[in-house]
């Protein structure tokens, strides 16, 4: 197995790019795990650009399945008095993989703030179950994450409620918390539509998009609680709501995804 902490190690300059070889234990059925490949993404773009503010958005658009022997180019897409907006692509051994878009800014004064809800009576994650045991073997990815299940419902249990509410970590226990690590992790997490079925089908990540709600990332014992629902679903897509806090219960990160379900 091929810690995170040496994924990102290997990751290295290769011409007007970056490059890194992706072993089969991080693999999602044929593809990278998309939520490495949204971290390496970012990891390539904040080397690339020097002096870089916090990231404040992120949209990500998984293209295709990537294997092999990655390529990674980021590219200055605009650059105005307080934000950057970066485009990187991923190539893997079939072409474009992953497609990401990443929005820095500077922070500057202002009259305006609003402070999204903290997280509060959920058990910690030694009490709580866990949550992937039963996971599909294709997901090879899952074991570099330590998952409990602190609320909702369960994969294809038939339930009426597509919400799902899990402490997620990396088992690298030599990773620190950092936004990077985090997108690896955020999206570990089965698309929530999933536990309105009752048998296991084909479910695939085609978009995310990311907003952050701080620029602290900081955690305790590197877990993060994450909260996932489904809010539509109807021909072969389904729309979810997703939010991260940190062990605090201090609010992380918003996002969205669409998933595309053979079901």
């Amino acid at each position: 197995m091929t810690d995170f902490s040496d994924l990102l190690n290997g990751l290295r300059r290769n011409g007007d790019g970056w490059a890194v070889e992706v072993s089969d234990d991080w693999l999602q059925g044929r593809t990278v795990y998309g939520g490495l490949a949204a971290a390496l993404c970012l990891e390539a773009a904040q080397r690339h650009f020097a002096d870089l503010p916090p990231l404040r958005s992120a949209q990500i658009s998984f293209v295709g399945p990537a294997t092999g022997a990655l390529a990674i180019r980021p590219s200055e897409l605009r650059k105005g008095k307080s934000t950057l907006f970066t485009g990187v692509d991923l190539h893997g051994e079939a072409g474009l993989a992953t497609r990401a878009t990443f929005c820095f800014g500077a922070g500057r004064a202002s009259t305006v703030r609003l402070t999204a809800n903290p997280m509060s009576g959920i058990n910690k994650p030694d009490s709580c179950p866990n949550f992937f045991d039963n996971a599909p073997p294709q997901l090879h990815f899952l074991q570099h994450i330590e998952g409990r299940h602190a609320g909702g419902a369960r994969p294809f249990s038939g339930a009426a409620h597509p919400m799902m509410m899990l402490w997620l970590r990396h088992r690298d226990a030599a990773l620190t918390p950092s936004l990077v690590s985090l997108l690896a992790l955020a999206d570990a997490p089965p698309p929530a539509v999933i536990a309105t079925l009752t048998q296991p089908g084909v479910i695939s990540t085609m978009t995310w998009s990311i907003d952050l709600l701080t620029d602290t990332i900081a955690t305790d014992d590197r877990w993060w609680l994450i909260r996932t629902e489904a809010d539509a679903a109807a021909d072969g897509y389904s729309s979810q709501v997703m939010t991260v806090w940190n062990a605090a219960g201090q609010p992380v990160m918003a996002s969205r995804q669409n998933v595309a379900v053979f079901a």
